[in-house]
């Protein structure tokens, strides 16, 4: 049993390992799966601490399943899943050593996943749950958690990596509340934009503030918050390459990935060697200085709907 299980536990590592874009595709499911949770488009909530109990406890069912539907596993009659021919449990914790393992898990290998909204962290590793990892005592339903002194046993695949954010969470309690005390969805993600510059902001954000069907259109142009915010000298980049490339151009830290928006003031720039200028609407801008003074924002490269 020994040597089989060390060439089964290798084998499931490099086999995730070697999974293309691993990485940034559990992240995206992590990201995903919470926002599933918040269902801030019709709630409001936008953190894990407004769930109620029974919304909590679904937490791991629905990372199991999104994992499953990304990465296409095989299915297992015993676990969630076959990966490498060999049989997995997915775990997933809102804490670092909370995963909880059901007896038929016992003695097998399990996918640990964690992940910290607040600190836009996640992690994941591979366990075999021995008699050895695992804890005495049980639940009521029988499930077990892994030893404080075992932890050194998990194979960490990915830890503490960058989970795309919920900046909802990640900007002072006054601030949120000015944004979502807005009349409309248009006047709140018209605040949200204004409020939260050179930051990525994803569609779930977008949606809990606007808590609207058509959400994303409250950021277009014509009529959108990239139209109305104009006056003010503020863009609103998308994940379109060209934005992309204007946000390289201007400095910005963060760079709109899939799905993502990030705003930022802009002034005239004096001329192109002026650092962090871009090319924009034939004209060359610069992020704005806090003492500049407002000047009406070029219109950005049209791209589909954008």
């Amino acid at each position: 049993m020994g040597q089989k299980a060390d060439h089964e536990f290798c084998e499931v590592a490099l086999a995730l390992l070697r999974t293309h874009d691993i990485k940034n595709r559990v992240a995206a499911v992590l990201r995903e799966t919470l926002d599933q949770l918040y269902d801030g488009q019709r709630t409001g909530h936008y953190k894990y601490d407004q769930l109620r109990p029974t919304e909590k406890t679904h937490c791991g069912s629905l990372v199991e399943i999104n994992m499953q539907r990304e990465f296409q596993f095989a299915g297992s009659e015993n676990l969630d899943y076959k990966i490498a021919g060999v049989e997995v449990d997915c775990k997933y914790s809102m804490t670092v050593g909370g995963w909880m393992i059901p007896p038929e898990a016992r003695g097998k290998l399990c996918l640990l996943l964690w992940a910290n909204d607040a600190d836009s962290k996640w992690s994941m590793g591979l366990v075999r749950a021995s008699s050895e990892v695992l804890r005495k005592g049980r639940n009521r339903d029988q499930k077990v958690g892994i030893k404080s002194g075992m932890m050194s046993s998990v194979l960490w695949l990915f830890r503490e990596s960058e989970l795309p954010p919920n900046v909802l969470l990640n900007i002072p309690d006054e601030d949120v509340a000015h944004i979502m005390s807005g009349r409309s969805g248009a006047e709140r993600v018209r605040r949200l934009f204004r409020k939260v510059q050179v930051r990525r902001i994803g569609r779930a954000v977008v949606a809990t503030v606007a808590q609207q069907a058509d959400y994303m259109k409250r950021i277009r142009g014509n009529g959108g918050a990239r139209s109305d915010l104009r006056d003010e000298g503020i863009i609103i980049l998308g994940q379109y390459e060209a934005h992309r490339d204007i946000a390289r151009q201007l400095g910005l830290k963060e760079i709109p990935e899939k799905g993502e928006s990030v705003s930022v003031r802009i002034v005239p720039a004096e001329n192109s060697s002026e650092p962090g200028s871009a090319m924009i609407d034939g004209s060359w801008w610069r992020v704005a200085k806090q003492d500049d003074p407002e000047a009406p924002a070029p219109l950005l490269p049209r791209i589909g709907a954008n």
